[in-house]
């Protein structure tokens, strides 16, 4: 029985809440707060921030140690931003770049100065003063260097039995057995050990327990957690393999530039009202619940990301544009499934139970395997890595939360209102089943000739390039020159010189892989481009000096490392392989078949080579954004694969038969075939707006994304379930040989 009241009730409910929402979003709830849109902290790439230039102290340190010390250096920086970038320059330089901040002075206070730490025993510590400040030891125990990491925590006090807060250490090998030894020694008599940084103590906690494990705990003095993070975060600094000085600070500008940022926010606006009006068109009245359910989704994402302090750039970006595509694939699916119903014969509000009910499994199954892969790549990835993992995470739960409620929520409002008539829904038409199966020897063929072609442009890359790269490594991954350069105080910075360097640095190292920002504080500009030769480098000085008037002096260049390191490369390697791995097997646990679970894996691989191949022939360069551009592909490739799948599941139901096998598998790519062109196509109306409205960088990121796209909707209609089918005739002739044999 309808209820208007209650409908209507329902609908004032869901527009108040979006209204608070979007009010919390564009202006804020006191005088002071501009909104959560305007303070949500974004990337060096999107606003700039600090820079901070380190010098090694004393000898000069060995290749290893530097890397070491930079690798450090790089987990302390994701304490104030996960999009940090720490790289390493000449003469036993490092230069620490950390976004979304504004006052250099505050981050080198809380960041301290990079100084010694030592562990020293209670017998060996003497004091130069009365008040105990100024120590003064000859032997230690252990340094900074034997250090692996500090951490803050809680743990149960095992007498109150209340929750204290704690810094956990571990000790490297070496370390470990120093400890273990000093502990042992000053166990019996509950003596103390000094941990001291830069000449001063910083704790004195006594030996309760003797430690041979290299873990140890610091515990009783803390108040709060902050104090322990503190505490923890003072180590973590002092455990650098090299000690480093403070040379430079300074606060840069958007690497992108201010019309990177402008452009994208309009594409991604345009891109959003094209695929609302798709799904209204398209339809009809869930399309509309679905709009109002995706609105509501977006400023509930822009406060999250500002309630968590989470620092927001190009690569977070992509995270979000995938959630959009895959919050309007879960409404898909279940519009698909209403029309269904309605095919059937099912009342509207029948259809729209069964619906909701019937798509469930497949959009929890797509969703939990790319959180899966969210989770796994913020645990073990870093830098960029981790800042897509973040936002690819939260989108994923508030997507999948306003799809299955919100969109539900306002469908069951509006039928109560008295819209329940089928045209407003529109009923699934009976489509001829298209023969994949048989034609599964020319997609294996078109596959085959792609992973083919990637590896001969990789090849000809390998020969025919003048570094022997097989792809275009961009700064982030190779490395290059940096200029700093202060102009006179009668030279405007604008975009016009801007564009102007952007031709000077171009030309000179035939490259247009150039970034520029601005310096606050003084009128210069930092210049990032490829490694240039001494004489590339004068030769830029010399233009620079002669047509814009500037001292020779007041233009500083250097080389710098790649901000993505070696580490952090590994890493994200490893992170893609636990998440395949982890994907495989929640695949193989939920559909009770390792040959899914192998096919999705296979299919994501394919996607990823297709993507590989663009970069190779296009040459487009490799950076940053190539790690979100392929994350992004294998959340998107294996949420489609998974509806597939899903389907195959639920139609096969014990039928087992050669012939019924791929009827069945003919009869589900078919039926899903709607849904996988139509989330296609506005994941693809989301970015290609950013390819044609973006800025050249962006238009990096945008146009392989595009491919794989393409490729994904490409290789989960045409290659999942296809070999699938045809690994899983394999298997059983080989079982049936088998069972002949003996």
């Amino acid at each position: 029985m309808k209820d208007k009241k209650k409908g209507l009730l329902h609908l004032l409910i869901v527009f108040a809440v979006i209204g608070l929402c979007t009010y919390t979003t564009l202006v804020g709830f006191t005088k002071h707060h501009k909104g959560s849109a305007q303070n949500i902290k974004l990337g060096l790439d999107l606003a700039g921030g600090v820079s901070i230039t380190y010098e090694a102290v004393g000898d000069t340190p060995t290749k290893k140690e530097m890397e070491d010390t930079r690798n450090m250096m790089q987990k302390r920086a994701e304490v104030y931003s996960t999009e940090s970038s720490v790289v390493i320059s000449e003469a036993g330089r490092i230069s620490v770049d950390i976004p979304g901040v504004e006052d250099a002075e505050e981050v080198l206070k809380s960041l301290g100065k990079e100084g010694s730490l030592d562990f020293v025993a209670q017998g060996d510590m003497q004091f130069e003063d009365d008040e105990q400040k100024v120590p003064k030891y000859t032997k230690v125990i252990c340094s900074g260097k034997d250090v692996k990491s500090a951490e803050a925590g809680t743990q149960q006090e095992s007498v109150t039995k209340n929750k204290e807060y704690v810094v956990q250490l571990k000790f490297k090998s070496k370390g470990t057995k120093k400890f273990a030894k000093a502990t042992q020694a000053a166990y019996p008599s509950k003596e103390v050990i000094y941990i001291v940084y830069d000449g001063e103590v910083l704790s004195a906690p006594v030996v309760k327990a003797e430690i041979t494990n290299g873990e140890a705990v610091i515990s009783g003095s803390f108040k709060t957690y902050e104090e322990a993070e503190e505490l923890a975060s003072m180590i973590r600094i002092g455990a650098l393999p090299v000690e480093l000085k403070e040379v430079q600070s300074q606060v840069v500008g958007a690497q992108l530039g201010l019309d990177a940022i402008q452009t994208s926010l309009m594409a991604g606006i345009i891109g959003f009202i094209l695929v609302i009006l798709f799904m209204v068109v398209f339809y009809r009245l869930p399309g509309l619940a679905a709009s109002i359910a995706l609105a509501f989704y977006l400023v509930l994402m822009l406060v999250v990301l500002n309630v968590l302090d989470i620092t927001l750039t190009l690569p977070g970006v992509a995270g979000i544009i995938l959630n959009i595509g895959m919050a309007v694939d879960a409404n898909v699916i279940i519009f698909t499934r209403i029309r269904e119903e309605l095919r059937k014969g099912k009342t509207v509000q029948s259809s729209i139970k069964l619906g909701f009910d019937k798509a469930l499994s497949a959009i929890v199954d797509g969703n939990v395997t790319t959180l899966i892969a969210a989770f796994v790549l913020y645990i073990k990835g870093s830098g960029t890595v981790k800042g897509f993992a973040t936002t690819l995470a939260i989108g994923i739960v508030l997507s999948f939360l306003t799809a299955i409620f919100v969109t539900r929520f306002i469908l069951n409002a509006m039928y109560a209102l008295g819209v329940d008539d089928v045209k407003y829904f529109g009923i699934e038409r009976e489509r001829k089943t298209i023969d994949f199966v048989g034609n599964r020897k020319k997609f294996f063929a078109i596959s085959g000739a792609l992973i083919l072609a990637c590896a001969v442009f990789l090849g000809i890359n390998a020969s025919g390039r003048a570094d022997g790269n097989i792809l275009n490594y961009g700064l982030d991954f190779s490395g290059g020159t940096t200029f700093d350069i202060t102009f006179n105080d009668d030279q405007e910075i604008n975009d016009d010189l801007k564009k102007d360097m952007e031709g000077i640095f171009s030309n000179e190292a035939k490259s247009n892989d150039v970034v520029i920002s601005e310096i606050a504080g003084s009128n210069g500009l930092s210049v990032k481009t490829v490694e240039l030769s001494e004489k590339q480098r004068n030769n830029i000085t010399n233009t620079i000096a002669e047509k814009y008037k500037v001292k020779e002096g007041n233009i500083q260049n250097e080389n710098i490392s790649a901000s993505v390191s070696d580490e952090m490369k590994s890493d994200a390697i490893v992170a893609v392989l636990i998440a395949s791995l982890c994907m495989l097997l929640y695949i193989w646990f939920r559909f009770k078949d390792i040959l899914f679970a192998g096919s999705a894996i296979l299919a994501l691989i394919h996607d990823v080579i297709v993507v590989l191949l663009v970069y190779a022939v296009t040459l487009i360069s490799v950076g940053n954004t190539f790690i979100a551009c392929m994350l992004t592909i294998v959340g998107y490739s294996i949420n489609a694969t998974i509806v597939i799948f899903d389907r195959i599941r639920e139609n096969l139901a014990g039928k087992h038969s050669e012939e019924t096998l791929a009827r069945v598998v003919n009869e589900s790519i078919t039926q899903t075939l709607t849904r996988s062109i139509n989330t296609s196509l506005t994941t693809f109306i989301m970015v290609i707006m950013i390819a044609i409205l973006g800025v050249d960088s962006v238009r990096d990121f945008a146009i392989p994304l595009l491919a794989g796209i393409v490729c994904g909707g490409y290789s989960s209609v045409c290659i999942a379930a296809t070999l699938w089918y045809t690994l899983r005739k394999k298997f059983k002739k080989d079982k049936q040989a088998r069972i002949k044999g003996k």
